[in-house]
């Protein structure tokens, strides 16, 4: 996957995870997961463009650490969502094993930047 491909997908990503809080109930709960899902799932793509501009490795490293801090974070809210039972599991299992291979996408980028240190 290239990286102008994978900005566009963290971006859907973040265009989902938009429409899933604002599918979420009213209420104190909801409230606190939707402002925490929001926050690190519009991250991703943020950090990702970021990653992207490093002008070395290191800051390569750097920016994709949070791409996957946040990506991995977004796994935990979804999960919570699911079990708290805010949204049906059958509305969140797309975006879950979406977030789960962006999670896994990013390690393996970090891991062959590793190699030419």
């Amino acid at each position: 996957m290239n990286k102008d491909d994978f900005k566009l997908r963290t971006r859907q990503f973040a265009l989902r995870a938009i429409k899933l809080v604002e599918a979420l109930p009213k209420g104190r709960s909801a409230d606190v997961i939707s402002r925490q899902l929001l926050r690190s799932a519009t991250s991703v793509g943020a950090n990702y463009r970021a990653a992207c501009r490093a002008r070395s490795t290191a800051e390569f490293l750097s920016k994709m650490g949070i791409v996957e801090e946040e990506a991995d974070e977004c796994v935990y809210w979804l999960e919570l969502v699911a079990d708290s039972e805010l949204l049906p599991e059958t509305r969140l299992q797309e975006i879950l094993d979406e977030a789960n291979q962006i999670v896994a996408v990013t390690v393996a980028s970090i891991k062959t930047a590793r190699k030419s240190l």
